[in-house]
């Protein structure tokens, strides 16, 4: 014989019919049931009110409602919506204070609900955040260790045209390796200058500069063409956080102090402040005396770096156990006969793919791991998070 199931109501019917035979008293029997003598009065009570169906769980919602919204209000919300597409729940509140003040609207996100649940909105696309690899792990402990980068804000000449002066700095010795005045912050000024700078002063361990072109990108691993110049010469991109300048406060103290001496008034033209921006790196590099090199000046403590620029550019080399694609003009690689997309950066370049895991490989350019590749979906993961620091 097969056992019975028993549900709350079941129980609650036994309790009654107990209740009604009076074998027990009503203490003993709702600790037989162990229910409080609370409840066994509050289930007798509705017995004797509803009968059998009063045995049953009652609705929990309110019966009435304190904020509910008149559905007038809301068919004339929706009305406005229509007519005017692209009004908002704030705009749409306004108009209607105005013109229909008897509606007593409810506040703007009970208005933009109404009119998401009548499909009058549309969805906002995610805006892509690209990865970052967090606060740069930097202590310079010997020249050319570190080299800061960046662009001192553009200001108008007197001719109206615009300079932007890029700013190269041994973060050691507070050398200042390049103070050029450029007519953008493209790559087509920017990259020749420091491929020149590499050839005078040898090649820095780390270039430390902010987000913004030409040093990164939004693509993956936030890569520029500059950057995979450097990775290219052995040379690691650091990047700061973003709004955070104080953590490349060395070089933005050079600039403030660049602008109040060198830019202000400005010249006539790009020939004449280029000129002004010579004669100041040789005093702050040769003549001032630095607080916080002891009142050293940097050239005293700068030397060039042992590590010379080559005569040819090096390829990435890749372990034997690595598999290794062509990076098309597409910005894509071939995998198992279909495109996963990479960044324009690397565009004409040969990357390594390392197994890590089922159906994941680790993305490598040269020596850096710029990120993860998932064979099942063919999709690229940034690599930041899981990078450990490299020792520069």
């Amino acid at each position: 014989m097969p056992w019975k199931e028993s549900n709350i109501v079941d129980l609650r019917q036994q309790f009654i019919s107990f209740a009604l035979s009076h074998d027990h008293t009503f203490t003993e029997l709702c600790n037989l049931f162990e229910i409080s003598r609370k409840t066994g009065y509050k289930w007798l009570s509705r017995f004797y009110s509803d009968g059998l169906n009063g045995l049953h769980d009652k609705s929990r919602a309110a019966h009435n409602i304190r904020n509910k919204v008149d559905p007038a209000a809301i068919t004339y919300v929706i009305n406005i919506r229509k007519k005017h597409p692209y009004w908002g729940a704030r705009k749409i509140k306004m108009y209607a204070d105005k013109w229909a003040p008897q509606l007593q609207l409810p506040c703007e996100s009970t208005l933009y609900r109404y009119m998401k649940d009548a499909g009058l909105t549309e969805k906002k696309k995610r805006r892509y955040k690209p990865g970052h690899p967090g606060k740069p792990f930097t202590n310079p402990k010997y020249p050319n260790h570190i080299w800061t980068a960046d662009f001192k804000g553009e200001f108008k000449l007197l001719n109206g045209n615009y300079c932007y002066p890029l700013t190269v700095m041994d973060e050691y010795s507070r050398y200042l390796l390049e103070l050029k005045g450029l007519n953008s912050t493209g790559y087509d000024g920017s990259i020749p200058r420091f491929m020149r700078l590499f050839k005078e002063y040898g090649l820095p361990r780390a270039i430390k500069t902010d987000n913004g072109v030409p040093f990164a990108t939004v693509g993956l691993a936030r890569l520029s063409k500059l950057s995979v110049l450097w990775i290219k010469l052995g040379i690691e991109p650091i990047l700061i956080e973003p709004g955070r300048p104080d953590q490349n406060g060395i070089h933005e103290r050079m600039h403030k102090t660049l602008k109040k001496e060198c830019t202000i008034p400005p010249s006539a033209a790009l020939n004449a402040q280029q000129r002004r921006f010579n004669i100041w790196r040789t005093e702050y590099n040769e003549e001032r005396p630095h607080e916080t090199l002891q009142g050293c000046t940097p050239m005293e403590l700068y030397r060039p770096s042992e590590r010379s620029m080559p005569t040819k550019l090096p390829k990435p080399e890749y372990p034997d156990h690595f598999e290794v694609r062509y990076v098309s003009r597409n910005n894509c690689i071939r995998w198992k006969s279909q495109w996963v997309g990479m960044c324009s950066a690397l565009a004409e370049e040969y990357i390594g793919l390392e197994e890590v895991d089922d159906n994941t490989w680790a993305v490598y350019f040269s020596w850096k791991r710029i990120g993860f590749l998932d064979v099942k979906k063919r999709r690229m993961s940034d690599a930041f998070g899981y990078l450990t620091k490299r020792n520069v």
